[in-house]
């Protein structure tokens, strides 16, 4: 990777692990900083720790699904990280279920889920915007959010991925003028602990890699495949790119196998 973030601070959220960890190494290893935030104590001071081996990192714990948390997040991302320039917006959680059974709160999961992406972005851009330098967003998005996946039913999961493709459209919009760049990617199956959610770990390599024959490139994606995108699109190298989706899935949206 070539793109350099000398100087540069930016906050991952959803960062402890998987795509969002990734993108996290590679700004940090071309010498920017990261704040990342992750649900599990444990697994984000295990990321701190591996990002500091390289440079300057700090992480903040929270389950953002519960709404009393992220005022937190929120008022510690503006009193410490205010200088934060480039945002990451990773977080996110599948779980396949039927749309017969979905119940009230596994609906609500993932809208409040979107609703604290929406206010953290709020925290986040106010530093921008009050640094006046500009900045970039990139929110991961879904091929899910595209199309539908029979063998997977995940209606809750497209409603929150459709969301924050609107969603980064809509900002990028807003806030053009302020020089502050908003894209997103949309990944197919990446190897990553999201599915760990509902797949046994000893079963985890074998069924990810189900999927590899999906992808006309014929293999499911690995974190650094999503955040060599995300890497890009937080860079000058993009400069000219915002509101855009990008299709990084081996190929799924030009046409399955």
């Amino acid at each position: 990777m070539s793109e350099s973030f000398e100087g540069q601070k930016v906050v991952v959220v959803g960062g402890s692990n998987g795509m969002g960890l990734a993108t996290a190494h590679q700004v940090v290893a071309s010498g920017g900083t990261a704040v990342i935030t992750g649900r599990n104590p444990e697994h984000v001071q295990a990321a701190v720790e591996a990002l500091s081996q390289r440079g300057k990192a700090w992480g903040i714990t929270a389950e953002l699904t519960d709404r009393d948390q992220v005022p937190e997040v929120r008022k510690q991302l503006a009193a410490e990280h205010a200088d934060a320039n480039l945002l990451v917006n990773a977080a996110g959680f599948f779980v396949p279920r039927a749309f017969s059974e979905y119940d009230e709160a596994f609906y609500d999961s993932y809208n409040e889920l979107n609703r604290a992406l929406f206010f953290i972005t709020q925290t986040v851009v106010a530093g921008m915007v009050a640094g006046g330098k500009g900045g970039a967003i990139v929110n991961v998005g879904s091929m899910w959010a595209h199309q539908g996946i029979a063998a997977t039913p995940h209606t809750g999961y497209s409603v929150q991925k459709g969301g924050i493709h609107s969603f980064t459209k809509a900002l990028a919009i807003e806030l053009a003028p302020h020089g502050i760049r908003v894209n997103a990617v949309a990944p197919a199956v990446v190897k990553t602990p999201l599915y760990l959610g509902f797949v046994p770990e000893d079963k985890f390599d074998e069924t990810v890699d189900s999927f590899a024959g999906v992808h006309p490139l014929g293999r499911v994606g690995t974190p650094e495949d999503i955040a060599n995108a995300v890497s890009f699109l937080l860079s000058d190298k993009s400069s000219w790119m915002t509101g855009a989706i990008v299709d990084v899935d081996g190929g799924v949206m030009a046409g399955r196998n």
